[in-house]
């Protein structure tokens, strides 16, 4: 086999590697979704994720006006900008979807987790975990003599640390909330 003539200035890569690399540039999207509270709305809701091979990383809902009947449900979801736009906006079309806000875009919001994690271990394992669990601000909420369960609010990156520190300790499970997030200011 000869070997190629590439001429100065042009690649021997493929031609899929001349894609503008900040095309395809994915980011993490917390979006706040306010629906009516009734049977069916979040399957129809989740189905427009699953339909479309949407994945959705964290998922929350809760009733929050009683009388007005009305859910708010976050979803935090990753896609390129163009893919986050049609979330939305497909979102926007469902008609039990009263409001679409894309709290990552829309400006600074605080984003909080809540998790409970089992921890098993004795001696200096257990010590270091109650340590560890100290440093984090983790509350004990559960002891026996061969385990702890800890629960923790923060960020999910904070609760992944959380997580990493605790495996070599005996962490044996986690369980997490999902997030729960709200734009800052007025």
């Amino acid at each position: 086999m000869s070997a190629l003539n590439i001429k100065k200035g042009s690649s021997s890569h493929s031609a899929y590697e001349l894609r503008d690399p900040n095309g395809e540039l994915i980011e993490s999207h917390t979006l706040a979704v306010v629906v009516d509270n009734e049977s069916g709305v979040l399957a129809r809701v989740i189905g427009l994720f699953s339909g479309r091979g949407y994945n959705i990383d964290s998922l929350t809902v809760a009733e929050v006006d009683h009388e007005g009947h009305l859910s708010r449900i976050t979803v935090v979801t990753r896609g390129t900008p163009q893919v986050i736009a049609q979330i939305k906006a497909q979102l926007d079309r469902l008609v039990p979807v009263h409001e679409v806000h894309d709290l990552t875009a829309e400006g600074p919001s605080v984003q909080r987790e809540l998790a409970l994690f089992k921890v098993s271990g004795k001696g200096e394992a257990r010590i270091e975990a109650l340590r560890l669990a100290e440093i984090f601000r983790a509350n004990v909420v559960d002891s026996t003599l061969e385990s702890f369960v800890f629960e923790m609010t923060g960020t999910p990156e904070k609760i992944d640390a959380f997580a990493d520190l605790m495996r070599p300790l005996g962490l044996r499970e986690i369980a997490r909330t999902g997030v729960a997030a709200l734009s800052r200011g007025a």
